[in-house]
């Protein structure tokens, strides 16, 4: 794996897990409710692409191109107080894999540059100083690496604990990170290639107040917290939260120009209207459980552009914020463990070809196993090749229209029920003590339409 270093002292960083770098650890709830009081900050897409005019840079583009002459992080913070913004989030490292923090595990990065300086370190110290909370993006997909489709081994795996463990023991309280690249349509890394639990925990176990929001959207369902710990939208990619309807805390991010990433027109090209940035983003969002990150691009000499910064005073001067954050309702807490459901065999009753049970766990929420209408008591069911454990499913009911159902198991040939219930939730979980079987499956007993399902989630989870 291309420049990729494992060295002595990364293993001996990793054995430091147990390290807090904040206070004593929240419950999760706090932390979310906490994250959706902040309600407004800056996102910063400043990496190596800023220098390449591209969002998706040459993925061995030299780090020489790398020498923001004028950074100032203090600017950056000093903007985002005069928008009202009330934390920051830098682009530690993005898509190509180029780290802007003094790292050892790779000489693809700000070390290897003219700049040789931190910009991680520098941007959170500037906005510590101003009050400002600090929270960090992170590329999972790393194209400089060939941590991509079809490449991925266990060194990956490593590079990516050894990063994280490096950004959350040297750099003090990160508040959250925002994670990109990971189960995503269009990176096609899985949870399994990067283990989510593993990761996950990894990161509790460094900083136990520390959110992990995926920005994984484009794939999951809006009714649960699938992998994260923070629902996020990513509006320019066609993901828009249900203001009216959301019940999760939620993350939603647009740029203030057209692009993530700084190119040589922004100077002079129009930035997003303010007063329509505050009426139909900042405002309705925080209504709805939601905080908004706007990102602002600071260019090649490491400064933020005048019309950007007149943007956002402006959005400063219209912002009125003397409403507290809406406390959040009652929701379940995040799915972190495998689904080894996922493209197991499956079988079912009667369905027609178009919409047969395969469709029903092949990992796509767009697709769905469509019971026939005329089977009275429909039932779909995982049938592993061995024997395996569980202790919870997720079943999407695409219709939302069942309403009662049985949960059973086949154990040494006999069926026997885990469990009865009546709700009429889209997302239904259920959490119960560990079993062991060949066979799980669900048998509707009452539907207000042919039921269908997504998808049939089944977890061994770690508790």
């Amino acid at each position: 794996m291309k420049n990729f270093i494992i060295k002595p002292l990364m293993i001996a960083l990793l054995t430091v897990c147990c390290l807090r770098a904040g206070a004593e650890g929240k419950s999760l709830r706090e932390l979310q409710q906490d994250f959706v009081d902040l309600k407004f900050g800056m996102f910063i897409h400043f990496n190596i692409p800023t220098f390449a005019n591209h969002d998706w840079p040459d993925p061995d583009a030299d780090p020489g191109i790398f020498n923001p002459v004028k950074l100032d992080c203090r600017r950056w913070a000093e903007a985002a107080k005069s928008a009202e913004m009330r934390y920051g989030c830098l682009t530690a490292k993005h898509h190509s894999g180029f780290c802007i923090w003094d790292t050892k595990t790779t000489d693809y990065g700000v070390m290897s540059s003219p700049f040789r300086r931190d910009v991680v370190r520098e941007y959170v110290d500037a906005f510590r100083s101003e009050g400002l909370k600090v929270m960090l993006y992170y590329s999972i997909l790393d194209t400089h690496h060939r941590l991509r489709p079809g490449f991925i081994n266990r060194d990956h795996t490593a590079m990516v604990k050894a990063q994280l463990t490096e950004l959350l023991t040297n750099y003090g309280e990160i508040q959250a990170l925002i994670i990109d690249g990971w189960d995503a349509p269009w990176s096609r890394i899985s949870y399994d290639d990067i283990p989510f639990e593993e990761i996950y925990l990894l990161v509790k176990r460094l900083q136990p107040n520390c959110l992990l929001m995926d920005l994984n959207a484009a794939k999951y369902p809006a009714e649960t917290l699938f992998y994260t710990d923070i629902k996020s939208y990513e509006q320019g990619a066609g993901q828009h939260i249900p203001k009216d309807a959301n019940r999760l805390p939620a993350l939603s991010c647009l740029p203030l120009n057209r692009n993530w990433f700084w190119k040589r027109s922004f100077p002079a090209d129009p930035v997003k209207d303010p007063a329509a940035l505050v009426r139909d983003n900042l405002e309705p969002l925080n209504r709805a459980h939601c905080n908004f990150i706007l990102n602002v691009a600071p260019n090649t000499d490491g400064l933020i552009d005048d019309n950007a910064l007149a943007a956002l005073r402006e959005i400063g001067r219209l912002w009125n914020d003397n409403a507290p954050a809406t406390p959040l309702p009652d929701f379940d807490p995040p799915i972190i463990a495998s689904n080894i459901a996922r493209n197991q065999p499956v079988n079912s009753s009667w369905s027609d070809d178009a919409s047969i049970m395969d469709f029903g766990n092949d990992d796509n929420f767009r697709t769905s196993w469509y019971s026939n209408p005329d089977v009275s008591q429909p039932w779909f069911e995982i049938d592993f090749p061995h024997a395996r454990s569980f202790n919870a499913v997720a079943i999407y009911d695409t219709k939302q229209c069942i309403t009662k159902y049985r949960l059973l198991c086949e154990e040494n040939g006999e069926w026997k029920t885990i469990l009865t219930a009546e709700n009429d939730l889209k997302v239904k979980r259920h959490h119960f003590d560990r079993l062991r079987a060949n066979r799980l499956r669900i048998v509707v007993d009452a539907s207000t339409a042919p039921p269908a399902i997504a998808e049939f989630c089944v977890y061994d989870e770690n508790r």
